[in-house]
């Protein structure tokens, strides 16, 4: 039940979701800073959710035809071309067929969409409709730019790319070539690569000053990396990722008692470009306290075929199984620290006593004369 408190407790707390989102919101903005997301309007218009986009997309073009649907009311109203409206011997129409208000409005949907029925249309006449009618062309393939390029972005946003990049659902703490070290993983769901890949990290948590001064979400920077670097990745396969627990490590103090009762979250950011797009993109996710697991390690998912492919078995990518592990950093450093000492006493030892292998056996050697007749 306490451990359900806690996993609940860190989720609400939790500034990166796993899915790379910042739980964040922002209050008491004043009204004249809201201007500033009108004049960077494309960004505006590209960050809003899809739902706002196809309801601008509705408006934009239906108020377009119903604010010129009205000017063409009021000039075939000028000019009398209304149905029921007196008219003198050689009356000119200014626009055939335009009676009323419906009939406005489909001439105007015509004229914007470049339908163009035949039933309605100019008559060449009046100078203000060849000038509407151009004002309303003009502002129709405006807004036909727009609204596509507004769409288009949202397409191929880089946040998109970056939904087919997954890191594991929980990190571990195991050896690695004689050091302590915290792992995970990330993994390219596409055949394309992620071209300048690089990896780093931040861990989030409250600190108190010298000064007694509370600073929430204190970020300090986390080193990651690979076997083959940190930086230009060749991401073809699943990479697993390590941080090493030395004296300069953060976690350094932690054992596998603490780490549950701590309050901080490590951020893990993947930057790269699309090898497809040449575009680029963020991916980020979190660990709290509660999703590291001091003791284990990842199940090998990497295999060949008999045709000589290499298969990456998704099944095993977030699993675990439990290893020998030290119970803490400090420990494991110390114990590191002294059996290092017992070497080097006893090779200072070994120096001493001039017999550099303990295995070698020393025998005296009695120099014989050398007696040569003549």
């Amino acid at each position: 039940m306490f451990q359900a408190r806690n996993l609940k407790r860190s989720h609400r707390t939790r500034l990166v979701t796993k899915d790379g989102r910042c739980n964040i919101e922002f209050g008491n903005i004043e009204y004249s800073n809201h201007f500033a997301f009108l004049v960077d309007f494309w960004t505006t218009f590209v960050e809003i959710r899809w739902r706002f986009v196809f309801l601008l997309f509705v408006a934009s073009f239906t108020g377009s035809w119903f604010v010129f649907s009205l000017l063409w009311y009021w000039i075939a109203k000028s000019n009398g071309d209304l149905s029921g409206q007196n008219r003198t011997d050689g009356h000119v129409r200014c626009i055939d067929n335009v009676n009323g208000l419906t009939t406005a409005f489909l001439y105007s949907l015509e004229t914007q969409t470049t339908i163009g029925y035949g039933g309605r249309a100019l008559t060449g006449h009046c100078a203000g409709t060849v000038a509407l009618i151009i004002v309303q062309s003009l502002i129709g393939v405006f807004i036909n730019c727009f609204m596509c390029g507004v769409i288009l972005a949202k397409i191929s946003s880089p946040k998109k790319r970056a939904k087919t990049v997954t890191f594991s659902d929980t990190a571990v703490i195991c050896l690695k070539k004689g050091s302590l070290c915290l792992h995970m993983r990330v993994a390219n769901l596409r055949k394309t690569l992620l071209i300048g890949s690089q990896i780093y990290g931040k861990l989030l948590r409250t600190t108190v000053t010298a000064e007694g001064e509370t600073i929430i979400l204190d970020q300090l920077d986390i080193d990651f990396t690979v076997d083959a670097g940190k930086d230009n990745l060749f991401f073809v396969c699943p990479l697993t990722l390590y941080h090493v627990i030395n004296t300069s490590s953060p976690f350094y103090e932690l054992s596998v008692d603490t780490l549950p009762q701590q309050d901080f979250e490590l951020v893990v950011f993947l930057d790269g470009m699309a090898e497809s797009t040449s575009s680029s993109c963020q991916v980020r996710t979190s660990y709290t306290p509660q999703e590291i697991q001091w003791g284990y390690s990842f199940l090998p998912i990497i295999s060949r075929t008999k045709t000589g492919k290499y298969r990456v078995d998704f099944s095993n990518f977030s699993r675990t199984v439990r290893v020998t592990t030290p119970h803490c950093a400090h420990c494991f450093r110390t114990d590191v620290d002294q059996r290092n000492h017992n070497n080097q006493n006893q090779l200072n030892h070994m120096g001493k006593a001039g017999i550099d292998n303990p295995g070698f056996e020393v025998i005296e050697i009695q120099d014989s004369v050398d007696i040569t007749k003549m």
